[in-house]
Parts: C-alpha cells; sequence; structure tokens
C-alpha cells in the first residue's frame, strides 16, 4: 500500500495517523530545508497541535532549494507531503505514526518564481529553516555575512531569478513591502549557539548588499527569534523502510526516526503570530540563551568529543562507542569539569544530571545512528559546540584537557587512517586544508591546530597546546586506547 491521502486511513490502528481534516488546512509556514530533523521535530509538534484541532491556518508548506532537493520532491510529492516517523526506544519497542502537517512541497529550481509567491503570500507569517550549520555564510567569529557560497555569489551578481535562500527571500520581502502584507518571522531551527542573531546576519546581511532599501524595510519588518532545538534523528536507511513494509504493508519513500526525546525551547519574538506551540510541549521563554548553552555543550559538545575516537577505535554507530568504557568515562570527564562549569544556572536544572542524560539516549542502540555523519562537516560543528566552552574555560582558568584531546582526536581522525589501518572517508569543507595539515603534523606538531579560521588563537595558548600535544604524541605511540586511559 503507497502512502498517501487516500490510503492512511487504512492502516492498522496501532499506526496513529491525522484524525484531522488535512483539506481543511491553510498554510501559514514555509520551511526550508525539509530534511530528517524537521520531519521528526517542528512538523511534529505541529501534527500535535493538529490533533488537538488548534492551529489549523499553521500548515507547512515545504521548500527545496538545492539540487539534491528534489530527492525530497520526488519522495514526498507522491505520498501527498504525509511520511511516518518511528520513534524507538532503547528496550527495543518501535512505534509509529503518520504526519500530516506539511501539505505541500516545492523545489524552487522548478519554479523560482512560485517559490516567491508562496513566501510572498499573506497567509505565510513564518519561514523556519533547517539549512545546516554551514548554510548560513556567516563567519563565526565576527558574525558578519560572507556571501561565500556559489548560488549566494549568483545571486548579488545577477537580476536573474533568485537561487539561494537569502535571494528568494530578498524578492518575497520586496513584494511584501510593495503590497503592504507585513512583516514576517524567520526562524531558524538549526543547531547553531544564538541561531536567531545568525539567521538575523545572514538574511540582513544579504539583503544590505543586494538592496539596501529592502534591507531596511526588513530591519523593522521581520523579527528573529533564538531557538533551542533537541532530538536525534539519524538518516533514513532501507531497514526502516522495509520495517514499514514488513509490519504494515506500508510503502514509504521516505520514512523518518528517532528517538523517543524531543526538546524545543523558544523565544516568544514573533511580529505576525505563531501557533500555540507551548500547547505541543514547547518551552516558549523570554530568553534561550541559557537553555542552547546547556544543550549545545553537554549534547552537541558530547557527540563530538566521542565520535572520532569511536571512529579510530573501529566503532560504526554511536551506541557502540557510549557502551565503550574508556569512551563513557571520557565523556564523564568532559560532562563535569569542562563543559558544566561554563553553563548558566536555569531554575529547577541539574546540568550533571542532564549530561547524564544526554549520553544515556546517545546509547539508545535502536537509533544505529553512525559515527560518519556526526564526524562530518567538523569545521562547522567543532567551532560552534565545542571551542566555545573551551576559551570559556581557558579565560577561567578552568580544565580544558578533554577538549585539548578531543581536538587532538580530530586531528588524528583527519590523518585518514583509524588506528587498525583502515582508510577514513573524511567529510568535511576544508577537507583538503585539513587533510594536508594532519599529515604534516609528525614534523609540525602544531600544523593542524594553526589553522586559526577554525582554532583562532589556540595554537599559542600553553594550556590547550600541552595537552593537545601530549595526546597527539599517545596517539602516535600508543593509539586510541591509549590516550583515553591516560585521560581518565
Amino acid at each position: 500500500m503507497d502512502l498517501n491521502n487516500a490510503t492512511y486511513q487504512s492502516l492498522p490502528a496501532v499506526v496513529q495517523r491525522p484524525i484531522y481534516d488535512r483539506s481543511a488546512l491553510s498554510t501559514g509556514i514555509v520551511h526550508v530545508g525539509v530534511g530528517h530533523f524537521h520531519r521528526a521535530h517542528h512538523a511534529l509538534y505541529l501534527d500535535d497541535l493538529f490533533q488537538q484541532g488548534k492551529a489549523q491556518e499553521w500548515a507547512v508548506s515545504g521548500l527545496g532549494v538545492i539540487s539534491a532537493h528534489e530527492e525530497t520532491r520526488d519522495a514526498l510529492v507522491p505520498q501527498d507531503c504525509l511520511y511516518t516517523l518511528t520513534e524507538k526506544t532503547a528496550d527495543g519497542r518501535w512505534d509509529s505514526r503518520v504526519v500530516g502537517s506539511i501539505t505541500e512541497y516545492h523545489h524552487s529550481p522548478d519554479d523560482p518564481a512560485l517559490s516567491v509567491k508562496r513566501l510572498a503570500d499573506a497567509r505565510t507569517r513564518i519561514v523556519s529553516l533547517t539549512i545546516t550549520e554551514g548554510g548560513y555564510d556567516v563567519d563565526d567569529a565576527t558574525g558578519e555575512f560572507l556571501g561565500n557560497s556559489a548560488l549566494v555569489r549568483g545571486d548579488l551578481e545577477t537580476d536573474g531569478a533568485p537561487s539561494s535562500v537569502f535571494g528568494l527571500v530578498l524578492e518575497a520581502m520586496r513584494s511584501r513591502r510593495d503590497e503592504g502584507v507585513g512583516g514576517i518571522t524567520i526562524m531558524s531551527c538549526d543547531n547553531v549557539q544564538g541561531n536567531g542573531h545568525v539567521a538575523e546576519s545572514a538574511f540582513l546581511g544579504f539583503a544590505r548588499l543586494k538592496d539596501p532599501e529592502v534591507a531596511k524595510w526588513m530591519e523593522g519588518n521581520v523579527t528573529f527569534p533564538n531557538s533551542m532545538v533537541d532530538r536525534v534523528t539519524p538518516r533514513t536507511v532501507d531497514a526502516d523502510r522495509d520495517y514499514l513494509q514488513d509490519k504494515f504493508g506500508l510503502a514509504d519513500r521516505w520514512p523518518v526516526t528517532s528517538e523517543p526525546f524531543r526538546q524545543w525551547v523558544l523565544e516568544d519574538k514573533f511580529v505576525a503570530g505563531r501557533p500555540e506551540y507551548e500547547d505541543a510541549g514547547v518551552e516558549v521563554v523570554s530568553d534561550v540563551v541559557p537553555y542552547e548553552l546547556m544543550k549545545l555543550r553537554l549534547a552537541n559538545g558530547t557527540h563530538q568529543a566521542l565520535c572520532y575516537f569511536g571512529t579510530l577505535l573501529g566503532h560504526e554507530y554511536v551506541h557502540e562507542a557510549i557502551a565503550d568504557p574508556d569512551i563513557h568515562a571520557m565523556l564523564l570527564n568532559y560532562v563535569d569539569l569542562e563543559a558544566v562549569p561554563t553553563l548558566t544556572g536555569i531554575p529547577g536544572m541539574d546540568f550533571g544530571a542532564y549530561g547524564r542524560t544526554v549520553i544515556e539516549r546517545f546509547g539508545n542502540p535502536q537509533i544505529r545512528d553512525s559515527l560518519a555523519r556526526i564526524c562530518e562537516d567538523t569545521s562547522d560543528r567543532i567551532p560552534k559546540f565545542l571551542l566555545p566552552g573551551t576559551f570559556h574555560q581557558l579565560k577561567s582558568g578552568g580544565s580544558v584537557e578533554v577538549a585539548a584531546t578531543v581536538v587532538a582526536s580530530w586531528a588524528r581522525y583527519a590523518e585518514g587512517t583509524d588506528d587498525d589501518g583502515r582508510a577514513l572517508d573524511v567529510r568535511d569543507p576544508l577537507r583538503e586544508d585539513l587533510m594536508g595539515r594532519a599529515s604534516r603534523q609528525r614534523d609540525e606538531p602544531l600544523a593542524f591546530l594553526e589553522n586559526r579560521a577554525v582554532f583562532q588563537d589556540l595554537a599559542d595558548l600553553p594550556a590547550f597546546t600541552v595537552p593537545y600535544l601530549c595526546a597527539l604524541e599517545t596517539f602516535r605511540t600508543g593509539g586510541s586506547r591509549a590516550v583515553l586511559k591516560q585521560l581518565v
């Protein structure tokens, strides 16, 4: 049975499905980047609201911008944008539901004018984003919009149909201004500290370069709330499709799986209204910063701390690395000694307990989240997830031994082989530079760390370089296991 509007009600009762009338929904949100995380997170919160009979005017229109999003179009459109989400608990229980909050999907390269029209529509009051950490094209150190990507450069240099998300939004904002439609909220749901501020820098930075008058209008009519989002959502594999086919006779081109845990803390800063997110469990607050620091350093930081060691030791999945006693002990040291001391207090929150919950979640063997996924795009992730806490510790005189060792594990990983000599597929925007530096570090021990675009001045700080060089030497003489035992 193919999944679509005509068939989903025929599924067994054990599969939760929309009880609301999808045809009665109207679009209030355009989401850019309809990937695994959005479908397991924001879209699910909206589906929960629709199930309660609320927020019926806030359905999602999905928007793909890059050529790779053709796959999203080809998977979702034939299914009327329905998909199956399966939550996998550590005890082996799998709970599946059909999610119906996305009602349409457009691939912008097919018809840029249609995408601009949807963004400019008076009914659209929120543009939400999961475009990855690197998609904003903002300098991590200065917060300045760079405009380096090919799509962005094309939009800045020509007056043709826009190709980038920034160009599409700018064109829509010009239309909203000229038609008197009013402002909009641009809501980042990416794992970036201060993601609202980053989005503001990106969209206003682009607009100021392309059309300063529209940029000035946007400054007074567009809001950019910060948010903290959290849920482990691995990539879909054939086994996920096979499970639905074998268990329910259901053919879903692009199901999604996740852990049971989910969290969303959202700044209440919406210029044109919003759904009743709090009724679906979202924590709507005035200040997201303490929450995002907690998540970025205890969850995202923990991911980065474990992935290179896990890979070097021959593990394939995150839960396997968590089960490794030496990695587990290292993570507890990271949480207690180097992450928790950098956090701002939240009433009623025990950071140490939260960190242990994170480790327990990551140890869920049902999720089978690959270490390769966590190791990707490290040059975007380490500067956002690990280094801010490290600089805080250096400034306050706190411990940075674990962080220095984690960076050393990245440097060792960038050499391109694991401890047994197996080749590693290093995927990173700076791959050539980083692997080149890693290849020289036997003779130039600080070569990797001297990429100042990534590490700023860490190579000049003995409090960091001493444990870093110690770990790097032990990697050479004893391997990853020896480094971990030395550390803990």
